[in-house]
This record gives C-alpha cells, structure tokens and sequence, in this order.
C-alpha cells in the first residue's frame, strides 16, 4: 500500500505541471476592449479622418471685374501712367462710391479710396454744396454720362489724365534763415499732388458755375476734359503752372 501511494504521487505531480507547460488556446486570455483603445489612441499614430464632401456654393453676385462704376461704367480698362501717383490713385471697381468715412481715422487712408468718392468729397468742400452729399453724387454722375457723350471715352479714364496733367510737380515753402524767410523749391509728395490736382479741379468747376446758366455737372465736365486735354485755358492747368513758374525762379 505504500509503494503504490509513492507511486501515484509522482503521476499527480506530473499531471499537475503538464497543462502550465503546454497551455491549451483556448486557456490564453483575451484583451479587453480598454486595452484595445488605448492601443489605438497611442501618440505618434494618427488614423485617417473622412473628409466630409465639398459643396460647391453658387454665389449670385458678380465678380470684382464686372463691377459698374454708377452701375454704367467700366472700369477694368483705366490704367494710370503717372507711376510716381499711380499708388494714391485708386481705380478700384466700385459700384457706388460711398465708403461712409470708413477711412478717416487710418494714416493714408485714403490712399484706399475711391478717386471718384474723392472727387465728390472736393466738390462738397465749398459753399455751395457743403453737407449735401447726395446732391454732389448726383451731379458727379451726370458729368460723368456727359463726359462719355462728349469724348466717347471712359469718364473714369479721362480723370485720371486729368489728375495726371494737373498735378504739380514742385512748389515753394518758405526757410527762414535768422530773420529773414527765403522762398525754396522743393518737390511736391505724391500725396500732395493728388490731392491739389483735385483741389484745382473742383475749384475750376465751381468758378466757372458762378453766375453762369449751365449746370454744375457740365461745368466739372468741361473742367475735366480741358485738363485731360491739357488746355492752357482750363482753371487746374493754370493754377499749376503758375506754382510750378514761381517754384522754377525760386531755385
């Protein structure tokens, strides 16, 4: 009886340590699903994302270049030759040339604005028109259609030769030396120049309307296409040379 007990003891140990050396499949543990998304948000893995479809949107507005100056006039086709003002010279298209001061308080500001919103606002700078802006855009717009009827050119382009033509190149200030205050040429900033050439501009149409039968709006159209022309006679074309002949002497 003992011998057969101390022989079974060796058979029980050996069918004890049989399984842990061969483990069956079925015995091996399966990973939980935490384990398996934590494998899947590992940095440095990155899964692919669908991008959801791209919807093209009809946009019913038209396009920058089929924008109508005064809903009449096209502007794509004016091109400013001066270089030295063609920065302080915007051509823009623009429908209706009324920004609402959105400029004002910006240094340069209106180096971004519309030439033609700055002409009205040069009109409106007199006794006449001043605080009246829509009867300044009105008349604006009328010589522009008569500008068109006269030249057969875009109002836009003829100006801006008329800004280019009258824009003076040099002025005079005054030194003073001591106590004595000595006249100097010096070059006029393109800025500056921009701004007299409109300045004389609407300064022409306004003295030529006076005590005259013809409206304001023929007389800023003969104005412009007088200084588009070059014609001595024109107010603007007058008012230049005469700066740039007391600048000349005052080399």
């Amino acid at each position: 009886m003992i011998m057969m007990a101390e022989e079974k003891a060796p058979e029980q140990e050996a069918g004890k340590t049989q399984p842990e050396e061969a483990p069956s499949a079925a015995a091996t543990p399966t990973p939980s699903p935490s384990k398996v998304e934590d494998k899947k948000a590992a940095p440095g893995k990155k899964e692919p994302v669908e991008k959801p479809p791209v919807v093209e949107e009809v946009d019913d507005l038209p396009s920058m270049g089929n924008v109508l100056l005064f809903g009449r006039f096209d502007v794509s086709e004016v091109v400013v030759r001066d270089e030295g003002i063609a920065r302080y010279v915007d051509i823009s298209p623009i429908a209706v040339p009324h920004t609402s001061g959105k400029h004002t308080s910006k240094p340069f500001g209106k180096a971004k604005m519309s030439i033609v919103e700055r002409l009205i606002n040069g009109m409106m700078r007199t006794e006449n028109f001043t605080g009246k802006k829509i009867k300044t855009y009105r008349a604006v717009e009328n010589a522009f259609v008569i500008i068109e009827k006269k030249t057969g050119k875009n109002p836009l382009q003829t100006l801006v030769d008329a800004i280019e033509n009258a824009a003076p190149r040099e002025e005079v200030t005054r030194l003073k030396y001591g106590g004595i205050s000595v006249p100097k040429a010096v070059d006029v900033s393109p800025a500056r120049r921009v701004d007299l050439a409109l300045r004389y501009i609407c300064r022409g149409a306004l003295a030529s309307s006076h005590k005259n039968k013809k409206p304001i709006a023929e007389c800023l159209a003969d104005e412009v296409i007088s200084a588009a022309k070059n014609d001595v006679n024109s107010f603007s074309l007058s008012r230049k040379e005469e700066i740039e002949r007391v600048s000349s002497s005052a080399r």
